[in-house]
């Protein structure tokens, strides 16, 4: 077995893996010469105070473990460098954080004592690349997976790795080396993650009312919260992306194009686009009506109303979603690019 170095600094984004490698450094030192500091409480002379403790006093081999040190200043990091210089013989010092840059001062001065060992998950660990990331992790196990399957593991965990971790080492336990597919993923693994609210407002923008209706289904179930909670902020969400359409309704038919108006707000240019060609889908008098019938969903959810609040949610939702008879007679219409009817006759 391999000698341990008297510093590591670990760190990174994936998580599960920075908590495994922590867990094989305690294991094989031991518990029991294990003490575990946190660098919101002890600065930079503690440990090193900690570290000289212990080797002093101590035969065997111990163990020093400084927790959240990307919070450290820099009057912590000098005597951290100072006695990375001339370390304890028999104290091994860990620093664990999350993101350390490689080109900070803290890695440099652990390279040149010890190892600094970084676990990242795909470009940062954004939640569109976590599928590849799962389809990863069960290929160690032993398991394929479809990646329509990875991709339903996200969507029902959410992006917390911890939490997908658990449910990877659930599912590859259930496969035992065989291959994992959607409806195995539907079966064993539950919906904890909140449905996306832009599912909700997606399916608003384009008039798709049962989307719109299976979106608010989902956010209901996987809140965890009363329903009557999960209704007001839906609700509420509704109304601010309501009224941000009608601004760039307002915008388009000033002749502000979707750039202009990404930077006018102080928002992203691809949001704003998507706000445009969402207003093109509604006549100026829609969005008011859709303002004013969410007024009427606050005061029937906080008690203004004798039935059951996800029916008066329901029927509001369909109210501001479906399109109007006006809309139906005059599809040509787009109150967010200014375009008439198209001419008839």
């Amino acid at each position: 077995m391999a000698e341990l170095a008297p510093v590591y600094l670990i760190t990174g984004t994936d998580r599960p893996k920075v908590a495994r490698a922590l867990r094989r450094l305690r294991t094989r030192v031991g518990e029991d010469a294990t003490e575990v500091l946190s660098a919101h409480e002890a600065e930079g002379e503690d440990v090193v105070a900690a570290c000289n403790a212990l080797g002093l006093f101590a035969v065997e081999r111990r163990l020093v473990v400084v927790q959240d040190v990307e919070h450290w200043k820099a009057a912590d990091l000098k005597p951290i460098g100072e006695y990375l210089k001339r370390p304890a013989p028999t104290t091994v010092l860990t620093l664990v954080g999350e993101e350390v840059k490689p080109d900070s001062a803290l890695a440099k001065a652990v390279a040149k004592a010890g190892d600094v060992l970084v676990y990242d998950l795909p470009k940062r660990g954004r939640k569109p690349d976590l599928p590849k990331w799962v389809e990863s992790q069960l290929r160690e196990r032993g398991v394929l997976v479809d990646a329509d399957a990875a991709r339903a593991v996200v969507e029902l965990v959410g992006d917390n790795t911890d939490e997908l971790a658990t449910e990877i080492d659930k599912l590859a336990t259930w496969a035992d080396g065989e291959r994992i597919g959607e409806r195995e993923v539907a079966e064993l693994v539950p919906a904890r993650a909140e449905a996306p609210p832009f599912d909700l407002t997606d399916a608003w923008g384009r008039r798709d009312v049962p989307a719109a209706l299976a979106a608010s289904e989902r956010m209901l179930e996987r809140s965890g919260d009363a329903a009557r909670d999960v209704f007001l902020r839906v609700t509420g969400l509704l109304v601010s992306h309501v009224g941000r359409v009608r601004d760039c309704q307002a915008l388009a038919a000033e002749g502000v194009p979707p750039a202009a108006a990404a930077e006018r707000l102080k928002r992203n240019r691809f949001y704003v686009q998507k706000l445009y060609e969402q207003a093109g889908n509604f006549s100026p008098e829609e969005l008011g009506d859709a303002i004013v019938r969410l007024a009427q969903l606050d005061l029937s959810v906080k008690g203004g109303s004798k039935l059951p609040g996800e029916l008066e949610f329901t029927r509001a939702l369909i109210d501001i979603t479906q399109r109007s008879e006006d809309s139906r007679r005059s599809p040509g219409a787009r109150g967010a690019a200014g375009m008439a009817p198209p001419p008839t006759g």
